[in-house]
């Protein structure tokens, strides 16, 4: 019996010491640790917004990647925005402000295409953001392929909100 729970627990403690190791990130993305925390926006009654953010989709049955629209906050309230060091903008909860934002599609190499650069605004609401300390994204559109113009979605993550059928 004893042999077998020595096993056991050695087996779990192989399992923990895995998990525990640090993932593979992209040199583009802020690892977790470098993201605004919960914490900090509650105290500052804060939510976070990514600044830029790019779609894509993984093609796996083509074995490719489809580079899809990009989209960048260019203005908050008409000002030039605050782009902390992780790439965020605080923006203050329950509060109406309206948001610049460009859009760009991407060539299938990843590079934008210039012709087909536009510009929106997104209004943000009292009720947009009744949470602080919450991070928000604002993709381009609500899918990755197959989609024309800025139409400024927000989202709770990096992934586009619809598959693209």
């Amino acid at each position: 019996m004893k042999p077998i729970a020595t096993l056991l627990l050695a087996c779990l403690f192989t399992l923990v010491g895995c998990q525990s190791l640090s993932g593979n990130h992209s040199a583009s993305e802020p690892s977790n640790e470098n993201l605004p925390s919960v914490a900090e926006g509650k105290s500052h009654h804060s939510i976070f917004i990514s600044a830029q953010h790019c779609l894509s989709e993984n093609l796996s049955e083509q074995s490719r990647v489809h580079f899809g629209p990009c989209l960048k906050i260019v203005s908050v309230d008409g000002e030039s925005p605050r782009v902390r060091d992780d790439g965020f903008i605080e923006l203050p909860a329950a509060t109406s402000i309206i948001l610049g934002t460009s859009c760009v599609y991407r060539h299938a190499d990843g590079t934008p295409i210039p012709a087909t650069m536009e510009t929106t605004n997104f209004r943000v609401t009292p009720q947009t953001f009744t949470k602080p300390g919450k991070r928000w994204y604002l993709h381009a559109n609500r899918k990755a392929r197959q989609v024309i113009g800025c139409e400024p979605t927000l989202s709770r993550t990096k992934s586009p909100t619809e598959k693209t059928d």
